[in-house]
C-alpha cells in the first residue's frame, strides 16, 4: 500500500499542475479580451477621430452650400425680371414701330402724291396746257393746299394763289410759276428722301434691338432653367449634409460613451485579472510550500499526529477544500518549526 503521505503529495502535485493549467487558460481568455480591448479601443478611437474631423468640414460645406442657394434665389429673381424687362421692352418697340410705319406710310403715300401732282402741274405749264390743267378741281385743290402749307416767301405764296385762282387762259408769269412748283416739287422730293432714309434707320434700330433682346431673352432663361435646377440639386444636397451631419454627431456621442465604457471595462478586467494572479501565485506557493514540507521526511511523525492518512487518500475532495487544509497543514508546519 502506497504511503499516505506520497499520496498526499501527488494529489498536491495533481492541484499545482491544475491550478497552473487554469491560470494559462484563464490568461489566454484574458489576453483574447484585452485584445479585443486594444482593438476596439482603436476602432473606436479613430471612428471618434475622423468624426471629429468630418464634423467641421460638413458643416463648412453646409454654410456654402445654404450660402449658394441663397445666391441662386436671388439671381433667379434677377433672371424673372431681366425676362419681363425684355419683354416689356420688346412689346413696347413693337407697339412703337408699328405706330411708326403707319406714320411713314400715310407721310411718305402724302409726299408722293404731292410730289406727282407738282410733277403734272410743271408738266401741264411747260407743255402750254396749264388752262386745261386748271380745269382739273382736284389737281387745283391739292396744289393750293400745298401752297398752304410750303415753306416758301409771301411773294411767291401770292403768285403761286394768284396763278392757281385763273381757271382760263394760259398765265403770264408761267415761268415763274414752273420754278415755284419745282422748288416745291425739289423740297417734296428731299423730304419724301429723307422720311424713306429715317423710316429704314428706324426698321434698322428696330431689328438691332429686338435682335438683342431676344439674345437676351434666350440667355435669361437658358440662365433661369439652369439656376432652377440647381437649385433643386444644392436644396437636395442640403438636406442630406444635415442628416449627415446629425447622423454624424449622433454616432461621434455613441462611440464617445462606448468608448469611456470599454476603457472602464477593460480598466477594471486589469485590475481583476492582477488581483486573480496574486491569488493564484499565493495558491501555488502556498502548495509548493506544502510539497516541500510533506516531502521532509523528518516531518512525517507530526503530519501523522496532525492529520489522520485515511482523509488524504479520500479522492473526491474537493479542490478548494485540499486547498484549504493543504494551507492549514502548511501554517501548522511553519509554527511547529
Amino acid at each position: 500500500m502506497a504511503n499516505p503521505i506520497r499520496r498526499v503529495v501527488t494529489l498536491l502535485q495533481k492541484m499545482q499542475s491544475s491550478v497552473v493549467a487554469e491560470g494559462e487558460k484563464e490568461k489566454k481568455l484574458f489576453e483574447e479580451f484585452m485584445c479585443y480591448c486594444k482593438t476596439g479601443t482603436d476602432d473606436l478611437k479613430q471612428s471618434i477621430e475622423a468624426a471629429e474631423t468630418k464634423i467641421p468640414q460638413v458643416e463648412s460645406a453646409l454654410k456654402e452650400a445654404e450660402a449658394a442657394l441663397a445666391q441662386l434665389n436671388k439671381d433667379i429673381e434677377e433672371h424673372k425680371a431681366n425676362v419681363a424687362d425684355a419683354k416689356k421692352t420688346m412689346a413696347t418697340a413693337s407697339a412703337l414701330r408699328e405706330k411708326e410705319a403707319a406714320a411713314f406710310a400715310t407721310e411718305s403715300s402724302d409726299l408722293k402724291t404731292n410730289v406727282a401732282a407738282l410733277g403734272k402741274a410743271i408738266t401741264a405749264i411747260e407743255s402750254g396746257t396749264a388752262g386745261s390743267f386748271l380745269q382739273s378741281t382736284a389737281a387745283v385743290s391739292a396744289l393750293q393746299t400745298m401752297t398752304v402749307d410750303a415753306d416758301m416767301s409771301s411773294a411767291d405764296r401770292e403768285i403761286l394763289t394768284s396763278f392757281l385762282s385763273h381757271s382760263q387762259g394760259y398765265a403770264p408769269q408761267s415761268g415763274q410759276i414752273v420754278g415755284i412748283l419745282k422748288q416745291m416739287k425739289d423740297t417734296m422730293e428731299k423730304t419724301l428722301a429723307e422720311v424713306i432714309a429715317a423710316e429704314e434707320e428706324a426698321i434698322k434700330n428696330y431689328d438691332a434691338l429686338m435682335a438683342a433682346k431676344k439674345k437676351e431673352l434666350e440667355a435669361n432663361q437658358a440662365a433661369l432653367e439652369s439656376k432652377l435646377e440647381r437649385v433643386g440639386q444644392t436644396g437636395l444636397d442640403i438636406v442630406e449634409m444635415k442628416e449627415d451631419l446629425d447622423d454624424t454627431k449622433k454616432a461621434l456621442l455613441e462611440d464617445k460613451k462606448f468608448l469611456a465604457e470599454l476603457e472602464k471595462g477593460c480598466s477594471t478586467k486589469q485590475a481583476e485579472w492582477d488581483e486573480r494572479c496574486k491569488v493564484r501565485a499565493d495558491e501555488l506557493l502556498a502548495l509548493g510550500d506544502t510539497i516541500k514540507i510533506l516531502n521532509d521526511d523528518d516531518a512525517l511523525d507530526l503530519f501523522k499526529k496532525t492529520l489522520p492518512s485515511p482523509s488524504f487518500i479520500q479522492t473526491q475532495t474537493s479542490s478548494a477544500i485540499m486547498r484549504k487544509r493543504a494551507l492549514a497543514v502548511v501554517q501548522l508546519a511553519q509554527k511547529k518549526q
